[in-house]
């Protein structure tokens, strides 16, 4: 049986989010782009930054678009060494203590060894700590437990984890019968996948879009400057690809693709976002226009950094973002049938 571009894409979001990829630590998780990108038939570039750039084709080469999602994801670094031989961090993007405890998680050294922890608040027994409900959980608070004989940082030197090493959470990704896509991190390695496919529909149709398209996959988004850099000569319009909001107040569920008018940094351009509300309503999808009250995207980076672009930012509805995740497959095929629909 044909495997439809909505199954690509969850599988290879299921195989991107499986590679650890905090800001700062993308190296593989660009390797594996470059390589799958090179298997759909095209001639991907690494920047120096260590994003991926890759030229889509299409008409109009000075009227082009650079579509835009980040690999990169929350995370953390150890900061210090107790005495004790536990590890504390400081947060690679806004990795958030609450959602952070309890998880497992891996510290990887700068000589490659890998390390299970768990990421558990200072003290956790809780019939040994009378303080566990009162405490606030802050980067302060809870600490990585190494699954490790260690107590000492005699202790950690022996196993090679110093300061600057990188902690990366367990994605616990998982796909239901019911459609549901569950797992940290599909902010934004969910529309990773979707842009993949989108390039996959692009090769396989045979379709030459009206104007010029190129992807940029960044690896800094969540700190950020991911797509600060890397614009291709002749594009004009910069559309990022991430999570769309799910939350009270706000329209989008993750069965629909979301279409961001407004964020924390302010407007998108009015032009884009009404062209793509054309295209939704043309194509009959199941979409919401919001307003993002605590957000901001690669399109604002580029932007910020003084770029003369328009804006816009569209993605599958995400609920419980920078937490456990979830989205749906019809979210996914939403948004991917809202990029053929603009791009023509």
């Amino acid at each position: 049986m044909k495997k439809s571009y909505v199954d690509y894409i969850i599988e290879e979001t299921q195989k991107i989010l499986a590679i650890d990829s905090p800001s700062g630590y993308t190296q593989n998780v660009a390797d594996y782009l470059m390589k799958e990108y090179r298997k759909l038939g095209y001639e991907p570039l690494q920047t120096v930054k260590g994003g991926v750039l890759v030229k889509l084709g299409g008409k109009e080469e000075d009227n082009a678009i650079l579509l835009e999602a980040h690999a990169d994801t929350l995370g953390a670094m150890v900061c210090e060494r107790k005495g004790n031989g536990r590890l504390k961090m400081t947060p690679l993007g806004g990795m958030n203590p609450n959602n952070a405890e309890t998880e497992n998680c891996r510290v990887i050294t700068k000589s490659g060894k890998v390390y299970s922890a768990t990421c558990q608040l200072v003290n956790a027994s809780i019939h040994v700590n009378g303080e566990y409900n009162e405490t606030k959980r802050t980067w302060d608070t809870v600490e990585a437990v190494l699954d490790e004989p260690v107590s000492s940082v005699e202790d950690l030197n022996q196993l090679g984890i110093h300061n600057g090493d990188i902690v990366c959470f367990d994605p616990r990704t998982t796909v239901t019968e019911s459609g549901y896509i569950k797992s940290r991190f599909l902010d934004d390695k969910l529309s990773v996948g979707i842009l993949l496919g989108y390039a996959r529909y692009l090769k396989k149709e045979k379709v030459t879009p009206k104007r010029c398209v190129y992807q940029h996959i960044t690896v800094y988004e969540e700190v950020g400057h991911g797509a600060s850099a890397t614009v291709p000569e002749g594009v004009t319009e910069i559309l990022s690809v991430d999570m769309g909001c799910v939350g009270e107040g706000l329209e989008c569920d993750e069965r629909m693709v979301s279409i961001c008018a407004k964020d924390s940094r302010g407007p998108y351009n009015y032009g884009v976002v009404s062209a793509l509300v054309k295209a939704a309503q043309e194509k009959k999808l199941n979409y919401a226009v919001d307003v993002y009250p605590y957000y901001g995207s690669d399109a604002e980076a580029a932007l910020t950094a003084g770029h003369d672009v328009r804006h816009g930012l569209i993605g599958p509805g995400v609920y419980a973002s920078h937490g456990y995740e979830r989205s749906h497959r019809d979210g996914v095929k939403n948004t991917l049938e809202l990029l053929q629909a603009y791009l023509g």
